[in-house]
């Protein structure tokens, strides 16, 4: 990808970090409801933030939703239907706009839209997902081709009309179709692509797909901006976003370590992990939390903390050398209290 598209201070494309994205779930209109969802969103870790446009009560709600917000988050306008929305959406200061130009209608309403759009810098992400395919194209090609030819078409529209500040996003709910017609659209146009599954599911089912399909393609180097789709609370598709990121070495997370445990495992190793683990995100520490002292120490020597624990005893381990033995039951608390000196005396802090 050569292009590079700017949503308010994010920019998105070659050269520059893959961004976060998210999307309320509160109804726009609640403007109360809506920043505090979106304050949230950014403390987990998001960059971008989508809400949506159902009516012009929402599209105007977004001026006051700026207005309250203490820090500068993009917001992208999420508009099916009517072009009109859009451009109130604009207007009222969305930074980018959401549409898909299928079901817009006729492409004098999409050009009015373009115009205003050019007009005040706005992008437009455009693309197809596996419910909204063009069924001419269904016809005429497999499931793939069918799901990226119907957002290309879309960008064409676009670039007919003069318009060339695009996202695309082209998603399935099936893990192989989302691939392969992300890396169909990527070998045809320059324009950064917006990667993740639509309709993912639940819990690990979602989480599992997303982070094949979007792991796979960012290794591939394709994909600039991520959103992970997981019904529920919306700060849960920041933070798998995040982890799937700092897995792949494109961003800088805090994390956990652990041992799956065995028949030697002697501590509570779920439970320790999960207790600190709020914390460690928070910064740029590894804390490894091992279940025995038969090769924890060496396993996890990596780490900047490490605890390798018996029923009574246990050694804390930093970058792999033992720094003292403490009780069993004093574990949670001496993490925290190192990580917390770790931070403290961090160039960073």
């Amino acid at each position: 990808m050569s292009r590079v598209v700017k949503v308010g201070k994010v920019f998105i494309g070659k050269g520059y970090p893959v961004s976060i994205q998210s999307m309320t779930n509160t109804k726009t209109s609640d403007v109360d409801a809506t920043v505090k969802q979106i304050k949230e969103l950014v403390v987990a870790g998001c960059e971008i933030v989508r809400v949506a446009v159902v009516d012009l009560e929402s599209a105007r709600s977004i001026r006051k939703i700026k207005q309250l917000l203490d820090f500068d988050v993009p917001i992208v306008a999420d508009v099916h239907y009517d072009h009109r929305l859009a451009i109130e959406a604009i207007k009222s200061g969305a930074d980018k706009v959401r549409i898909n130009p299928g079901n817009i209608g006729q492409d004098w309403k999409v050009k009015e839209l373009v115009e205003v759009a050019k007009e005040r810098s706005i992008p437009i992400r455009v693309g197809a997902n596996s419910g909204s395919l063009r069924k001419d194209f269904e016809q005429k090609y497999d499931r793939i081709t069918a799901l990226a030819e119907s957002a290309l078409y879309e960008v064409r529209l676009l670039e007919r009309l003069g318009f060339f500040d695009i996202v695309i996003s082209v998603k399935s709910t099936d893990v192989l179709e989302t691939v392969k017609a992300n890396e169909y659209v990527a070998s045809k146009v320059e324009y950064p692509l917006h990667i993740g599954l639509t309709e993912a599911g639940v819990g690990e089912t979602a989480i599992v797909k997303s982070s094949i399909a979007i792991g796979h393609l960012l290794l591939e180097g394709i994909g600039n901006t991520v959103r992970v789709s997981i019904a529920g609370d919306p700060i849960k598709e920041v933070i798998v976003a995040r982890r799937i990121l700092a897995s792949l070495g494109l961003r800088k997370a805090g994390q956990v370590i652990a041992c799956p445990t065995c028949g030697r495992c002697e501590i509570d190793v779920e439970k320790i992990a999960k207790t600190i683990e709020p914390l460690v995100e928070k910064t740029d520490l590894t804390v490894a939390v091992m279940g025995c002292i038969v090769n924890g120490v060496g396993e996890g020597r990596h780490a900047d903390i490490g605890v390798a624990g018996t029923k009574q005893k246990a050694v804390i381990f930093e970058s792999g050398r033992i720094v003292k033995t403490i009780p069993s039951d004093t574990i949670v608390d001496e993490l925290i209290k190192l990580i917390e000196q770790k931070v403290k005396t961090s160039p960073k802090a």
